[in-house]
């Protein structure tokens, strides 16, 4: 598998756009996007890159979520390229599939699992895969360094099954991957979110006694 980041330095405030093709181009891969930003060098940019010969240049449209900075260049990418669009939003014009939780998908040449993790948004998923111990986190918080905060409860199960996954490198929705200690600061990061909890229900309690 071969990840490939378009987005470019520039005016134009954008999401990560990432391209996802098999290792060897062969015709059985699915040549992906994962989200698709709002720069519309976008465009040029999957054009110009060789993603195998007898394959759609790009054959499908992934969006982690339905936030603006995510999808604003969806008909653009629609018209040039005419991918079968996935996304869990079903409020989302233009998309061909409506994504479930657990639902596994192929980008490139590998199998990602779907995994629903509100928090950010209502709609918001991850794509995680097996073999190569890969996240895709679209705008999903999971770098949590202070306790304090308020989080749902479909968050923190979703927190707790990527906790249970072997993860090594996280592409975010924005800035640069992580590739360095990616189980041991995600666990970290979730014992900071359950104690948060702990404490919002103890103040709760605490204040229903008055």
């Amino acid at each position: 598998m071969v990840i490939i980041n378009l987005t470019k330095p520039g005016n134009i405030y954008t999401s990560n756009t990432y391209l996802v093709r098999g290792t060897w181009n062969t015709i059985e891969d699915i040549n992906t996007l994962v989200d698709v930003g709002r720069d519309p060098r976008v465009v040029k940019l999957v054009k110009k890159i060789r993603t195998g010969a007898g394959q759609k240049k790009l054959a499908q449209v992934v969006l982690t979520h339905s936030h603006y900075d995510h999808t604003s260049n969806l008909p653009l990418i629609q018209d040039s390229f005419h991918p079968v669009v996935y996304a869990y939003s079903p409020s989302l014009e233009g998309v061909n599939h409506l994504l479930r939780d657990g639902e596994t998908l192929r980008l490139g040449d590998r199998i990602f699992e779907v995994i629903h993790t509100p928090g950010h948004s209502t709609d918001s998923i991850c794509l995680y895969c097996e073999e190569e111990s890969i996240l895709f986190a679209g705008d999903t918080q999971f770098l949590i360094r202070t306790v304090g905060g308020s989080y749902e409860d479909g968050f923190v199960r979703a927190f707790e099954r990527l906790c249970q996954k072997d993860i090594r490198t996280i592409y975010f929705g924005h800035g640069e991957p992580l590739i360095e200690n990616c189980n041991a600061r995600l666990r970290r990061s979730l014992m900071n979110v359950k104690q948060s909890r702990l404490a919002k229900n103890a103040l709760k309690s605490t204040l229903a006694e008055f």
